[in-house]
């Protein structure tokens, strides 16, 4: 192993991309290793197989000579930790990839740890974001979908099959035909937030021009990212409640959709806790920002005990 802090690679397997880097010790990210692959709901199983090699092979490639320590996955779920494989819902060709087993080709030798993105995310907060002095907390990413990761009296919860933590499944509303219907991930996602406004007549497409169409206060949108936004409130309420938590951290693409969207969560918790402690929670934007999946995963190598 080559001297200085010990490098861990770390790879986040999201709806849209995967993202690979060398993170040190100390949970700094070496940005010049940092590779970014497109995935999405139709890339094909070979595609997608692809995109984690690539993105890791070209993290590892940008910093030849280091010997990395492990490689800590963060996916998309549900997973399957004891078979190493994932089945994320917004990535249907996925279905038990074996990704365990892909990264072991691209780094033969070293431990592979695998865990749900939103256990990596607690895990980030845990660590270095905003929940540092927390026993317990809830960390969320609303993009694509809508993940989550519980910290319990001061431990990351994994569960019997590693997927603890899908907050997105919870169900706020009657379901009108599929079981993911009136799912949180259903109302507050970004692909859900722009196909709900484009029913109330908008014509845009993607979250980016939802993004400005709300700036500009284009009704549909405005109701589109507040339903979303509420939505989320009503489900920290909830978990706060059940599992009595300090602080909510928010993080992914669609929490930027709007300047307001982490008030407007805020303000949805206080109307919605059923008791309370649960209107106590602290909802926080994660200062860590697009890094802390990456962080979250290279701390399965770096620090296994959280």
């Amino acid at each position: 192993m080559t001297s200085g802090s010990p490098l861990a690679l770390a790879i986040d397997i999201g709806g849209t991309k995967v993202d690979a880097a060398l993170v040190g010790a100390d949970g700094t990210i070496r940005h010049d290793t940092r590779t970014r692959r497109a995935t999405g709901r139709s890339a094909s199983r070979e595609a997608l197989a692809a995109a984690i090699t690539t993105a890791a092979t070209a993290a590892l490639e940008a910093r030849p000579a280091v010997t990395i320590v492990g490689v800590g996955i963060g996916s998309a779920g549900p997973i399957d930790a004891a078979t190493g494989s994932t089945s994320p819902l917004n990535l249907p060709s996925g279905h038990r990839l074996e990704v365990v087993d892909i990264i072991r080709a691209v780094a033969p030798g070293c431990p592979v740890h695998l865990a749900l993105d939103g256990a990596c995310l607690i895990r980030a907060e845990h660590w270095l974001g905003a929940a540092r002095e927390a026993k317990n907390a809830l960390a969320m990413v609303i993009s694509t979908g809508v993940g989550g990761g519980l910290l319990l009296d001061g431990r990351v919860v994994a569960g019997s099959t590693g997927n603890a933590g899908h907050i997105g499944q919870i169900r706020l509303r009657e379901p009108l035909g599929d079981v993911l219907d009136g799912t949180l991930e259903s109302l507050s996602s970004g692909p859900s937030s722009v196909a709900w406004a484009r029913t109330l007549g908008w014509d845009g497409a993607t979250g980016l021009e939802l993004a400005s169409a709300y700036a500009a206060g284009v009704t549909p949108a405005v109701e589109a990212v507040r339903r979303s936004a509420f939505a989320v409130g009503e489900g920290i309420a909830s978990i706060g409640a059940l599992l009595d938590i300090e602080v909510a951290t928010l993080a992914g693409g669609f929490v930027n959709v709007a300047p307001g969207y982490v008030d407007l969560v805020d303000e949805s918790v206080r109307r919605h806790a059923p008791l309370p402690h649960a209107a106590k929670v602290k909802v926080v934007r994660s200062p860590l920002g697009d890094d802390a999946p990456l962080v979250g995963a290279a701390s399965l190598i770096h620090r296994p005990e959280q």
